[in-house]
């Protein structure tokens, strides 16, 4: 006999979402190994500049050895330590958010909480602020990940904010009351609003109007306001990313006992496998609760060793931020200019590690069913696993999540090389009512003899 968690299927894993990663996985793309295999552009993971980090590991080899001034702390770092974490990394932590939020924000340590990721921070949040049967509000479309980490083990609904492409997906106060209204038709008690600042999968940064909006809703409503701010780091362009702490600071509403941030370093740093995050509050009863709950889930002590001494490096963290943030404006405006060039149009982005794709016009029509009969011949004849809007919750069938960050420049040339030759033969076989399959396998194996041919002859960058 076997609980309620393991044999019904609250956990989301049969989203769109993951079962396109589960096709990548039985064929993944490798420029000279698989060139015909499937391009993950469902990834949301920043590769870009893993260099600058590898030349500060090799520039500081004692970090990595576990010394300090030339004395190990192997021994320290392995006996137990305690859910509070490091002191060292704390600090460097809190500076390191500083930095990124031009200083505008300050950060005191004693309301810091580390988790093993922002998934176990989200998750860890959701179990103090919230009782099962208990809803959040969060603006739609959202990262799909989140039907999972907080719904399936602490029984917390969401009800959507719907918000729609003709305005940009600006949050409304409109859209706040009908999503509080709708939550309440279903006899939801809702404990808050949640948001991705800037949005997985939107692209955008919440502007300061939006977010003085939504501190103003959950005041009024007496609720809480969870901000995850785990792309912070990523805004390459105007406007500049604005902290739900700064607006809250400008408010007189710093000291607020139902405001809380999420973040982590698997964006901006690009570290996911490091599980890094943490959850930051001024309620102290939050603090002390989720503090005890991180004993299910820490940072080991060597990773924090490893990033005190990392992100205590000013110079280094100025350098990396800024050329961290030119090299994805250059990644996004590569992919947004190939997509052009095949007739395909994205949001407006200004963070993150994707673009909000307008596919409608390839639609045979307006209805989600079309969609997943769309997204499921780009996954499987196109092999390009994208994330289409209805794993996100949009209400508009035809938007898609494209990453662009988790491959090398030769791989998103494939990408768009594809993109083109697909649309052309979509375009071809409406005008002229030729056979699609047997047009696109052809320039399928045209494009593939290209990027053979164009790889063997020099060192390709390696996939991770």
């Amino acid at each position: 006999m076997l609980s309620s968690k393991v044999i019904n299927e609250s956990h989301g894993q049969d989203s769109s979402y993951f079962l396109g990663w589960q096709e990548y996985e039985k064929n993944p793309f490798h420029e000279t190994l698989n060139p015909s295999g499937i391009v993950q552009m469902g990834l949301a993971e920043n590769q870009l500049s893993f260099d600058l980090i590898e030349s500060w590991l090799d520039d500081h080899p004692e970090v990595l050895g576990l010394k300090k001034n030339e004395e190990s702390v192997f021994k320290h770092l392995a006996l137990f330590q305690d859910y509070h974490g490091l002191p060292a990394f704390k600090d460097a932590m809190a500076r390191f958010m500083e930095k990124i939020r031009g200083s505008k924000v300050k950060f005191n340590t004693s309301k810091m909480v580390l988790t093993a990721g922002s998934t176990s921070a989200n998750e860890t949040l959701m179990f103090c602020l919230a009782n099962p049967g208990d809803a959040f509000l969060i603006p739609a479309p959202y990262y799909p990940g989140f039907d999972r980490d907080l719904k399936w083990r602490t029984g917390v609904e969401i009800v959507p904010i719907h918000c729609v492409s003709s305005n940009g997906y600006k949050i409304t106060k409109e859209a706040l009351e009908d999503a509080y209204e709708r939550a309440h038709k279903l006899n939801l008690n809702v404990k808050g609003v949640l948001i991705t600042n800037p949005s997985n999968p939107l692209g955008t940064s919440t502007t300061r109007g939006e977010l003085d909006l939504l501190l103003t809703f959950t005041s009024a409503k007496k609720i809480h306001m969870v901000s995850d701010e785990i792309y912070s780091g990523t805004v390459f362009d105007s406007p500049e990313f604005t902290s739900v702490l700064e607006v809250a600071k400008d408010k007189n509403m710093d000291l607020d006992e139902k405001i809380h941030v999420v973040y982590s370093l698997s964006k901006d740093l690009g570290l996911p496998g490091f599980r890094v995050g943490l959850i930051y509050s001024n309620n102290e009863k939050v603090v002390s609760a989720a503090t005890k709950m991180s004993s299910f889930g820490l940072i080991s002590s060597q990773t924090q060793h490893l990033l005190a001494n990392l992100l205590s490096d000013e110079r280094f963290t100025t350098k990396y931020l800024e050329e961290n943030r030119k090299r994805l404006r250059e990644r996004r405006d590569r992919l947004v200019s190939g997509l052009k060039k095949a007739g395909i149009g994205c949001l407006k982005s200004n963070g993150g590690l994707f673009c909000w794709v307008d596919l409608r016009h390839l639609l045979k029509s307006n209805t989600f069913e079309a969609e997943h009969s769309l997204w499921t011949k780009i996954v499987c004849e196109v092999g390009l696993n994208i994330s289409p809007g209805s794993s996100c919750h949009s209400d508009e069938p035809g938007w898609f999540r494209v990453c662009f960050a988790n491959m090398s420049d030769q791989t998103l040339e494939v990408a768009m090389d594809r993109v083109h030759g697909f649309v052309e033969a979509m375009v071809m076989n409406t005008n002229h009512g030729k056979q699609k399959r047997t047009m696109w396998d052809s320039r399928r194996r045209s494009l593939i003899n290209k990027w053979v041919s164009k790889l063997s002859s020099v060192q390709c960058e390696s996939e991770r």
